[in-house]
């Protein structure tokens, strides 16, 4: 499988990027922007969340049940997302339908009408609402808070609701102009799509001056003492997350940290879902993730157990974290994790989504576009000794933070005293 992609920037700014698949009909298109969370002051907490949601409002061309229209004709679902350093909008056509999704998103994305902002602030608020109501997922947003402190990073990228309720539309709009400039947007298509003329139709749609810089993102997080944060809440299980600071996206440790990460909780024979779910019944929901930022990272792992269990449960996560620094991987693990990703990133690159979107975060971010033989041979490469380096490194006990929403604080921190070094109350 040929991973080529073309690159074309136009005197705007605006970088339009394309992989070719002839064996498909369809075309994945995207608008990425360097605009989230991570870019917000207190102030604007929530700002590129709600500017997103505003985008389908409306815009110079289109009313917002024109757009709804517009794509539901084409057999398309149109839909965005909001990250910690990235804004996306994109969709799924088929290829003679390209010409009118490029012209409606990036009437969208460069021209929107920013009205109706007092319905859909409503609208987040009950998102936010939803959000709080659901500790399974805020859980890592409070593990966030833990990792990185007062840095935006560890703020959710949801927002605030007084920042979202308050904002005056004139100040939505400046943060639009400062953000959706051009050189801060990637246009990246993946499928059946013919770069030079996808050019041609972005050059057409992007002709009006727009501004080249965008505002310079904080510095990267500096390292913290670990953190333990609790919320009470009335709930049938702990919610639990424990995890420290992690690899950046540049960082060429990162495909051993995935292969780490596949062997200690990424998958179904993983150890912790083995240990914890499969040999002792302690959890439905467990397993390790990681995150990968410009200049920092996040490793983590989640546990949802009954409050009953909850000290049983992380007396086996303390084990398995001791045993992770100790051995993280014997031969057969490391082959079965290599060949493992392997797979995954074959089988997602069959997606024009996954190629879509991999063009699009790597374009913007400023990382290299490996092609398929590079990813594999920087997988195979992933040794023993790196594993441990890693372990010791990222999962070292005096560096992790621990988050929790349940019922019972005191009980807890009586969990807790499961996991050698984790800070305690």
């Amino acid at each position: 499988m040929t991973l080529e992609h073309r690159l074309t920037t136009l005197d705007s700014g605006v970088r339009i990027v394309t992989e070719a698949m002839p064996s498909v009909r369809s075309v994945s298109l995207g608008f990425w922007i360097g605009t989230g969370s991570r870019g917000e002051s207190d102030a604007e907490a929530g700002l590129s969340h709600l500017l997103e949601h505003l985008l389908f409002k409306g815009s110079s061309r289109y009313s917002s049940l024109e757009i709804d229209q517009i794509f539901d004709g084409m057999g398309a679902e149109l839909n965005a997302g909001t990250g910690k350093e990235t804004t996306s909008v994109y969709a799924r056509v088929i290829d003679e339908h390209l010409p009118k999704a490029l012209d409606v998103i990036a009437d969208m994305v460069f021209r929107p009408a920013l009205d109706d902002v007092e319905s859909e602030r409503e609208v987040i608020l009950e998102e936010i609402a939803m959000y709080e109501d659901d500790p399974q997922e805020k859980v890592f947003d409070v593990l966030g808070e833990a990792v990185f402190g007062d840095h935006p990073l560890g703020r959710a990228i949801i927002g605030r609701a007084p920042v979202i309720a308050g904002t005056p539309p004139h100040e939505i709009e400046r943060f639009h102009a400062s953000r959706y400039t051009a050189g801060n947007v990637v246009i990246a298509a993946a499928g059946a799509v013919d770069h030079d003329e996808l050019v041609k139709l972005a050059r057409a749609h992007t002709a009006e001056p727009l501004a080249l810089n965008a505002p310079v993102p904080p510095p990267a997080p500096t390292p913290t003492a670990p953190r333990r944060r609790f919320e009470r809440k009335d709930t049938e299980q702990f919610h639990i997350c424990i995890g420290g600071t992690g690899l950046s996206r540049h960082d060429d440790r990162r495909f051993a940290l995935r292969v780490l990460d596949t062997i200690f909780g990424g998958t179904s024979s993983s150890r912790l879902f083995q240990e914890v779910r499969e040999r002792h019944g302690l959890a439905y929901s467990v397993y390790s993730f990681t995150s990968a930022y410009q200049d920092s990272g996040q490793v983590g792992l989640y546990l949802g157990t009954r409050i009953d269990n909850a000290t049983d449960a992380m007396r086996v996560v303390g084990r398995e974290l001791d045993r992770l620094r100790e051995q993280p991987a014997t031969s057969e693990e490391l082959t079965r994790a290599k060949e493992n990703l392997k797979g995954r990133v074959l089988l997602a690159l069959e997606s024009t989504g996954a190629r879509m979107n991999r063009l699009g975060s790597e374009m913007l971010a400023g990382a290299p576009l490996l092609s398929l033989d590079e990813v594999t041979e920087r997988i195979d490469a992933v040794t023993l000794a790196d594993l441990h380096d890693l372990a010791i490194e990222l999962w070292d006990p005096e560096k992790l933070s621990v988050a929790g929403i349940g019922p019972d604080e005191a009980r807890f921190d009586d969990a807790l005293a499961g996991v050698a070094g984790v800070p305690a109350a």
